[in-house]
């Protein structure tokens, strides 16, 4: 779908794309359903069953589901999810779906899956583009009639996506192009009933899904990155003036100074596809671009008023990278933020699993995190603390007193707590 970031092991960059499928979900009206969803949390917590509110406080978890993948969705999930997350996003042909999840939640708001750099070929049959599209412009039409919107490599060749057939790079710097595909999207979103559009691959390597070939018309990374500044900054008024939020795909952001900032200046939000734990045995440690700088993109976003959705990778049940993605997410929380994992990359359909600590509320922060030995961190709330020793995976424990009786997350109280590297807690108090 976006930057798969393995930076810090050395490796190349390179991007994964998510291919959305055109699969019709057909679903019974969801109002008749009448399923009663019970969570219970543990003694000395509140609940907190999702109300797809966006004011999260700090100390109680947020999340969002990605639908991208065209599988059925039951009743019954769409039910529970409509209820506990915060933000969905869905494709451009599921829009049926929307009067469905506002009937069970009207505040729930709910985005389409938009491209801001490709067109897909996929998507046009027989000399026609499909009516509802993964993108802002259609193959077919931009084939026929604006060939300069395709970006070109030093030959003169169209680029099609690395490892993702049918995914043409486009000019993103082209005002006509910029104007065409805000444009349709915001009509589009508009007469579906969407709050929101999620913009995928806002991209920063000029070589991104080509490795080792730039566009020719942006060699570098710079002037790449001011084709998307210009294409964020010249489409801004029109979603403004339509009413419809956006965030947009900014994985990698981490190892490339300051565009976190200046894409989402342009944007009501950011997604941080690839966030502390790229796997279960490869979580995220301190060092220049590491967990502080991925922990800040939260931070940044919270104080500007502005949406953040970040992505750990990790199978089901690791409850080490959960609790160490959690740990970092509670460290800057405000009231916009949201978290959800994923498993397999690009498997962007069923849910992610809702974890019991969501339930959890620990009140209102004392303050932002603070450092409390080398690279471990803590943040204080009026119920709880969390904690997080961003040093390497291997390094030694450190023991951080607690300053007074916290439970832990298996239900034990405890008056200090030992983390090895790249581990995190998440602990409550009596109140």
């Amino acid at each position: 779908m976006s930057l798969l970031d393995r930076h810090e092991h050395g490796r190349n960059d390179r991007g994964r794309l998510a291919r959305c499928g055109r699969s019709r979900i057909l679903l019974s009206t969801v109002v008749a359903v009448t399923v009663s969803a019970v969570l219970v949390a543990p003694a000395g917590s509140a609940v907190a069953a999702g109300s797809g509110s966006t004011t999260g406080g700090g100390g109680r978890v947020q999340s969002f589901w990605l639908h991208f993948n065209g599988t059925p969705i039951s009743d019954i999930t769409l039910f529970t999810e409509a209820r506990r997350r915060s933000y969905i996003v869905l494709n451009a042909w599921e829009d049926r779906l929307v009067p469905k999840l506002k009937a069970v939640n009207p505040a729930i708001p709910v985005f389409v899956y938009k491209d801001l750099s490709s067109t897909r070929s996929y998507a046009c049959r027989n000399g026609v583009d499909d009516e509802q599209l993964p993108t802002g412009v259609g193959y077919c039409e931009a084939k026929k009639n604006h060939p300069e919107w395709f970006l070109l490599d030093p030959q003169g060749r169209e680029f099609e996506y690395d490892g993702y057939s049918g995914h043409w790079q486009m000019d993103v710097g082209n005002s006509a192009y910029q104007k065409a595909w805000a444009t349709r999207v915001v009509e589009d979103s508009t007469a579906s009933g969407f709050d929101g559009v999620f913009m995928d691959n806002a991209l920063f390597p000029c070589d991104a899904y080509h490795p080792g070939v730039c566009p020719a018309k942006y060699p570098t990374d710079a002037a790449f990155q001011q084709a998307y500044l210009s294409m964020l900054a010249n489409t801004r008024d029109e979603f403004v003036a339509a009413g419809l939020k956006t965030v947009a795909n900014l994985s990698n952001a981490r190892v490339h100074d300051g565009v976190w900032d200046a894409y989402t200046e342009h944007l009501d939000g950011g997604f941080d596809e690839w966030w502390l734990a790229f796997g279960d045995g490869n979580l995220l440690s301190e060092y220049p671009e590491g967990w502080s700088r991925q922990v800040a993109e939260i931070a940044s976003n919270e104080a500007r008023g502005k949406i953040t959705w970040v992505q750990p990778h990790f199978t089901a049940g690791n409850e080490r990278a959960f609790r160490y993605a959690l740990a970092g997410y509670l460290m800057a929380n405000g009231e916009r933020a949201a978290i959800a994992e994923l498993q397999e990359t690009d498997r962007y359909g069923e849910a992610s699993p809702w974890h019991r600590e969501y339930n959890w509320d620990l009140g209102t922060p004392s303050g932002p995190y603070r450092s409390v030995a080398r690279n471990v961190f803590r943040r204080d709330f009026s119920c709880g603390a969390v904690l997080a020793n961003a040093n390497p995976t291997g390094s030694r424990s450190v023991t951080v007193k607690l300053g007074g009786p916290h439970v832990d997350e298996r239900g034990t109280v405890v008056k200090s707590v030992s983390l090895p590297g790249t581990t995190g807690s998440i602990l409550r108090k009596f109140c």
